[in-house]
């Protein structure tokens, strides 16, 4: 195929359904995909919001000032990577996040929302790649996103963070075992009483930052689902 297939806007409808639109990029402009994704995906959602209007209160525990906590789990694969090195790879996590929620409801319009702080834990992590499989765990100490005010029992967010891997390979091989993982991610909390479940759109970067003169970079996309809970400030 001479192409990748990319996610650039998500749409909340009417219905509480999800629309996905894609577009295509040649494979030689797939290191655009990132910066293409959140502009398009940071303009899409605050549209996406004016479809809808506030719903009434349903008891449902959103992104309050308060704290979360959530158990997760993702995968996805690298698509737009080196023939026989990265592209193809896949990757498979379980992870756990507790998190900050830092403000009050801020921001002009469709725009307006709560800043979240969070760390995750990753205790398993699996990379299939040529060569064999490696196995690890991983740390996240730098999550930020930015919670959209609920409509209709949906609240959508935006995120960026950065942590750390350590498998028992090399990934990719001849790289290193001690990689560095920035990602992004949106997605939408689908609030359900006490409970939500979330599920996002993720890009997930491995990269040991030039520790080894072969440093490819693995260019992960994938999707992500949790379970967890808000809990507000007395």
């Amino acid at each position: 195929m001479d192409g990748i297939w990319v996610v650039l806007e998500l749409i909340v409808g009417q219905k509480r359904g999800l629309h996905l639109t894609f577009a295509r990029l040649r494979r030689g402009d797939g290191k655009l995909a990132l910066p293409i994704l959140f502009t398009l995906l940071s303009l899409g959602t605050p549209v996406a919001m004016a479809q809808s209007t506030t719903a009434p209160d349903t008891g449902d525990q959103g992104p309050e000032r308060g704290h979360e906590w959530e158990i997760w789990t993702g995968a996805g694969g690298d698509p737009i990577g080196t023939p026989k090195v990265t592209l193809g790879n896949s990757i498979w996590t379980v992870g756990a996040r507790y998190g900050w929620v830092l403000t009050d409801a801020h921001g002009p319009g469709l725009l307006r929302g709560r800043l979240e702080y969070a760390v995750d834990a990753l205790p398993v992590a699996m990379v299939f790649q040529p060569g064999g499989t490696a196995y690890g765990f991983g740390f996240d100490p730098w999550i930020m996103k930015w919670n959209f005010e609920p409509h209709h029992r949906i609240s959508p967010y935006i995120e960026l963070g950065g942590g750390l891997l350590i498998t028992t390979r090399q990934v990719p091989l001849g790289a290193d075992n001690f990689n560095f993982t920035p990602s992004g991610a949106i997605g939408v909390n689908l609030l359900r009483g006490k409970y939500h479940w979330s599920i996002d759109f993720r890009y997930f970067h491995v990269s040991d930052a030039q520790i080894t003169p072969f440093n490819p970079g693995t260019d992960t996309f994938g999707f992500r689902i949790g379970f967890g809970t808000f809990t507000h400030a007395k």
